[in-house]
């Protein structure tokens, strides 16, 4: 209940919600490595189908919009913004996550893809509603398979991808959510098939279900952060407090690593 109510905040804002469900057991203290890290995954996944499960039913308007202007120019924005990271994901999800997972990795990331989301504000707001191409849905389907690195966030490289790109930030916002649903249930729905071959117990069942339906609960009621993210607002206290959490993972790092050689 405590990571799915964390999860709706968390996904609206450029801050990394993944980075926030993998690092706050440690930082609370809980013990999370008892737990299969492939199941560990799935119930990530399932925070995040929760949160855009919302995010269809609270943007139905936007949704209904986009549908309405559905053309081939849309088309190839959305294929070229999930393909990147469709096949990232699929073909090299677990080598990333070993190599760049843990809580050094995450903090890395944390901090790397705050300073480009700053850095990337800094551009100009000449592009608005209608004149994203192919090459702005290359850009973020490659911030898509980078926020693969732990720490990155999708929003966060998305955004940081459409402002680049010198897209207003409203309309960065627009786009980040726009492409970030189809690879989030490719996600879902991927890490489903997955277990239902394997099986899961029913307390495990139930507990998937209860982060999902408090994920979708949080973000339902969280929704109104969207336009906080999209006023004419700079995106460094974002990239600030990523750093500072960061910082907290890191000094953590650093204080169990001080109990054990104490120990």
């Amino acid at each position: 209940m405590i990571l799915g109510l964390v999860q709706g905040p968390a996904e609206l804002l450029p801050i990394s919600s993944s980075a926030h469900l993998a690092m706050l057991p440690g930082l609370l203290r809980w013990d999370p490595d008892e737990l299969d890290p492939e199941l560990r995954k799935s119930f990530e996944v399932a925070l995040h189908g929760g949160a855009a499960l919302a995010l269809l039913i609270t943007r139905r308007g936007e949704i209904r919009d986009e549908i309405g202007e559905f053309d081939l120019r849309r088309a190839s924005v959305l294929l070229l913004s999930f393909l990147p990271a469709a096949a990232v994901g699929y073909g090299f999800e677990r080598v990333i996550e070993s190599r760049f997972g843990g809580p050094r990795g995450t903090a890395t990331g944390l901090i790397l893809g705050g300073l480009a989301m700053a850095l990337a504000d800094r551009r100009p707001q000449e592009r608005g509603r209608g004149e994203a191409d192919w090459k702005d849905g290359l850009a973020l389907g490659i911030g898509q398979a980078a926020a693969l690195i732990p720490g990155v966030s999708r929003n966060g490289a998305t955004l940081t991808a459409a402002r680049l790109r010198r897209f207003s930030r409203d309309q960065a916002n627009l786009l980040s959510r726009t492409v970030a649903l189809p690879v989030i249930l490719g996600a879902v729905g991927l890490k489903g098939v997955r277990l239902a071959r394997r099986g899961i117990s029913r307390r495990q069942a139930r507990w998937l279900a209860i982060g999902t339906a408090t994920s979708f609960a949080s973000t339902m009621a969280a929704t109104d952060l969207i336009r906080m993210v999209e006023r004419d607002r700079a995106l460094a206290p974002y990239a600030a407090y990523r750093i500072a959490f960061a910082l907290l993972i890191l000094a953590r790092l650093a204080a169990d690593r001080g109990d054990r050689a104490a120990e």
